[in-house]
């Protein structure tokens, strides 16, 4: 796989300390892999898939059609 060099400002101290930690072998690892399984969740979850296909004003206003038909259901107190 080709790889790139990407410039990035990011907090030393916390690449540091995971590497200190040895959690990961370098500041450059650190990224990567971080990079890598953040990019599977979003594209590796089907869930994630199927909720980008909603439409959300849709969505809102089913929400709001079964409330309000839940709601004339409930006996008054």
């Amino acid at each position: 796989m080709h790889k790139a060099k990407i410039a990035s400002s990011l907090d030393e101290q916390t690449l540091d300390r995971l590497v200190h930690q040895r959690i990961y072998l370098s500041r450059s690892c650190t990224i990567r892999e971080t990079v890598e399984e953040k990019l599977q969740r979003f594209g590796g979850s089907r869930l994630a898939r199927e909720c980008g296909k909603l439409d959300p004003e849709f969505e809102q206003a089913m929400a709001d059609e079964g409330i309000a038909g839940d709601l004339s259901e409930w006996p008054e107190y």
